[in-house]
């Protein structure tokens, strides 16, 4: 999207799952036990692995229902015995403790078990007198598959089983697990701190640039909790200038007695490997004698274990550059740190510095969060109301004098506010999600002054006023509540939306969809009663119409962040998908990252998710991300920008010729974003395909470069945005622009898109360098000649051909004249009379020319 002027408008002010539930319900209720203090520390292994069974019931009740930690679903088996239910660890783990939710239909005989193979089986644990509900079992067994074995049913029904949660550690080899850090990122505390600054947590967040620094005396001591016993090899301490002369390191158990496994008198400052051997929980390094006048200060204290087996952790720091603000905290020191990520954000549009600012549950105000380039701000609440601003979140475009055409790539999320004027600005054009945020007055989707904006996005949100598009050319709103809309320029689109203005199209040019016919909200960082990360898988919606949490919570599943691999830049693609194969889900922290190998996402309902914009870019031709064809995977908050030598693809979703259907539990890309060209040179030959049926596509923006370094029609050469091969996919809210062939092909039938807006390329040297056959130009969007069932509703492609302005693309939709095949509400328009576009779709439609930027409007096709 460049500078080009829009038409502006001016500114105007059945009855045994009931029972079998309530039957759970009160027999959790009654029956369920608190773990023992031995292992209570002992990390859940089984959520989200492969899971199998003997038989299911139906469909609809898998064995994989049965460790998704949704208690709301559920593994039944066929009514016969013996029946039974494993889950695959992964890796071999070392198990203490099984907790089985029944539900009311039980087993009244059944073994636990535990295999290296899946085959041989050892029973750690027995009974012949269950009694359902939620059991709470203490066991002691190894294995990589742990399974629930029944043998006699308690019911005339199958076994069914809520959850199945196996608890334990993981482990059992010999050799020192260097490239692993245990204490990165788990709980660390200190005898004391210098002052805030230097807190225990910052020795071991894996950044060199902070430090934990104790008072000026002795002794001292810095301890880590490593979540259960492990056994250490090597500890690594990389001291400041400040270092210790004298000091132990020790172990415990149970952070209370110790054992000293390490000693000195004669330490050295700098970065001391020590090669030792303890067993222990909590690892402390105890400081008798001070080298200097000053405290003890480390940069960072590493431990390594043995008997990791290779096996990658999850959780961890979130690292540098996601900054987190609390409710304790002054208005002005986070204001200045605001300020700070600003100045730095504000133009940097092709920089590779990303930000996430994220605020802890409470009240802020006095603020402004002005908001840059690559810069993503967020609640860190279950709800939008958790966190409230009394103040602005502001993005405007003063950078670009008042032009707001390319303020992309920022975000806000999961946030109440209450504006200090009034109205919130949120100016912005692609690739800017408005997600889950409630603002209580008016939204402003136009720069100061009224300059142009071209296009966003908003989702499960509340505005209690109007939103205010004024010179903001289109827009689509799913899934919100508002208090109306002010003007239309070229088009407005909602689904399930309400409050939102009727369809009224051109005239004033509004498209309204009641509802929605299927989307979820993207997958969100929050922090629990604990204040431990969760990521929230929000569940998928129906029919939807307004915001998802007004109601009360946003339904879904929590999983906590232990069971994902925390990513950082520097991190090898070949243990991202090391971690992706063990089972861990994925999250990308803020930053660039360059992908040597194709990141392989196998596992059904794998959550992918990134968080201020960190950004993929395959070396050597690679396809950056692949997902297989299987349910639930959930791809979130990511840019994809191609790499200099040609990618076929930059992310495939299923295989070539993927048939599985995907209805009940579909994949989802959410906010994933594509970029060929401009921060350098790009080349991919196409940035998406989906090849899986029921594919939810849920705001993308596909943009080859119109301007930035390494743009040229021969330089940053795309043939097309997206193709979609799968059946019954959905797509909402699809940006995909300047691709030099299809912009998007559609295979798939019973296809829908609810808002699609697109340029085509600026830089054709001339017609002859861009035919399509005998036609002059590529349409924007092609639904294949082979689909019968497809329809799209507000839909609109633009031309600004600068290099020649007099071609004349021949339409901006094409489609096979099917009964089946329905569009409702497409424009096409030339900007500034830069080039012409023929016909609207196929042979239909007046032109698109001249020098005004008036649109052509065709209301419905055919």
């Amino acid at each position: 999207m460049s500078p080009v002027p829009p038409h502006r408008t001016p500114p105007r002010r059945p009855a045994r799952r009931l029972l079998a539930a309530l039957a759970s319900l009160l027999a959790a209720t009654a029956l369920v036990a608190p773990p023992s203090a031995a292992h209570a520390a002992d990390p859940l292994l089984s959520q989200g692995r492969p899971t199998t069974a003997s038989s299911a019931e139906n469909a609809g009740m898998s064995a994989a229902n049965a460790t998704d930690g949704n208690t709301g679903t559920r593994w039944s088996s066929a009514f016969s015995d013996p029946q039974w239910l494993q889950v695959d660890l992964g890796a071999t783990a070392t198990v203490s403790r099984v907790v089985l939710n029944w539900e009311a239909a039980y087993a009244r005989a059944y073994q636990i078990q535990t295999s290296t193979d899946g085959a041989t089986w050892t029973t750690i644990w027995s009974t012949t007198t269950g009694t359902g509900g939620t059991v709470d079992l203490t066991v002691s067994g190894t294995g990589r598959y742990v399974r629930m074995y029944g043998t006699a049913r308690a019911t005339a029904y199958g076994y069914s089983l809520w959850e199945f949660q196996v608890y334990g550690s993981t482990g059992g080899g010999t050799g020192c697990d260097t490239a692993t850090n245990a204490a990165l990122g788990r709980p660390a505390t200190a005898s004391s701190t210098e002052n805030a600054g230097f807190p225990a947590t910052a020795a071991v967040d894996g950044n060199l640039g902070t430090r934990w620094s104790s008072a000026a005396s002795d002794p001292q001591w810095l301890q880590v909790d490593l979540g259960s016993a492990r056994t250490l090899c090597r500890v690594v301490l990389n001291w400041e200038a400040a270092y210790a002369r004298a000091y132990q390191i020790q172990t415990s158990t149970d952070g209370t007695g110790w054992t000293t496994v390490y000693s000195t008198t004669t330490g050295a400052g700098g970065t001391e490997t020590l090669t030792l051997t303890g067993t222990g929980r909590y690892v402390r390094v105890y400081g008798t004698a001070r080298a200097t006048g000053y405290g003890y200060s480390l940069w960072e204290f590493t431990v390594n274990t043995t008997g990791g087996g290779g096996t990658i952790p999850g959780g961890g720091s979130l690292g540098p550059n996601v900054i987190t603000f609390d409710p304790t905290m002054s208005s002005a020191t986070i204001q200045s740190q605001l300020d700070t990520v600003f100045r730095t954000q504000e133009s940097n549009q092709f920089g590779t510095q990303r930000y996430a600012l994220m605020f802890k549950p409470g009240d802020y105000s006095g603020i402004n969060a002005q908001i840059g380039f690559y810069t993503s701000i967020m609640g860190l609440g279950r709800n939008p109301g958790d966190v409230r601003i009394h103040g602005d979140i502001t993005v405007d475009a003063g950078w670009f004098n008042g032009n707001a055409t390319q303020n992309f790539w920022r975000s806000a999320a999961n946030m109440q506010v209450f504006p200090s004027a009034g109205f919130t600005r949120w100016a912005v054009s692609q690739a800017a999600p408005f997600r889950r945020m409630d603002i209580q007055g008016n939204l402003n989707l136009a720069p100061n002054g009224y300059g142009w904006a071209s296009g966003g996005y908003i989702a499960d949100s509340r505005v209690t006023g109007t939103v205010q598009p004024y010179s903001q050319q289109q827009w689509y709103t799913r899934d919100s509540n508002v208090g109306g809309f002010q003007n239309a320029v070229w088009n407005m689109v909602q689904s399930g939306v309400v409050g939102a203005p009727a369809t009224s199209f051109p005239n004033p040019p509004y498209t309204t969809l009641a509802q929605t016919p299927v989307s979820r909200d993207a997958p969100y960082l929050y922090l629990d009663a604990s204040g431990n990360y969760q990521v929230f898988v929000p569940s998928t919606r129906t029919n939807a119409s307004g915001a998802s949490w007004l109601g009360g919570a946003t339904p879904g599943t929590a999983i906590p962040l232990s069971q994902f691999y925390v990513a950082r830049p520097s991190d090898s693609t070949a243990t991202i998908n090391a971690a992706l194969a063990q089972g861990l889900n994925l999250l990308f922290t803020p930053g660039v990252y360059p992908v040597t190998q194709t990141i392989a996402v196998n596992r059904p309902g794998t959550v992918v998710l990134g968080i201020g914009f960190p950004t993929l870019i395959p070396q050597n031709g690679v396809t950056a991300m692949s997902v297989a064809d299987v349910d639930g995977v959930r791809l979130a908050g990511m840019l994809f920008d191609a790499g200099p030598v040609n990618s076929p693809v930059l992310l495939q979703v299923g295989p070539t010729g993927s048939t599985a259907s995907h209805a009940a539990n579909p994949t989802s890309v959410q906010d994933v974003f594509f970029r060929i060209g401009g921060a350098g040179a790009g080349k991919a030959t196409t940035s998406l395909v989906v090849n899986q049926n029921d594919t939810l596509i849920d705001h993308i923006w596909a943009w080859r470069a119109d301007h930035g370094t390494g743009v040229g029609w021969t330089v940053n050469t795309a043939d097309t945005g997206l193709i979609v091969n799968g059946n019954n996919v959905t797509a909402l809210g699809l940006f995909v622009e300047h691709y030099q062939k299809y912009e998007v092909i559609w295979n798939g039938n019973n296809g829908r898109t609810v808002f699609f807006q697109n340029e085509l390329p600026y830089d054709p040297p001339n017609a002859g360098a861009w035919m399509n056959g005998s036609m002059v130009g590529y349409a924007a969007f092609k639904v294949a000649n082979a689909v019968t069932s497809f329809e799209g509703w507000g839909m609109g492609s633009y031309c600004y051909f600068n290099v020649d302005p007099t071609i004349a693309a021949y339409h901006g939709f094409e489609a096979p004249n099917a009964a089946g095949v329905r569009f409702h509400d497409l424009l096409t328009v030339s900007l500034g009379g830069n080039g012409s576009i023929t016909h609207v779709i196929n042979d239909t439609g007046a032109t698109a020319q001249g020098t005004n930027t008036v649109p052509v409007y065709l209301v419905n096709y055919p």
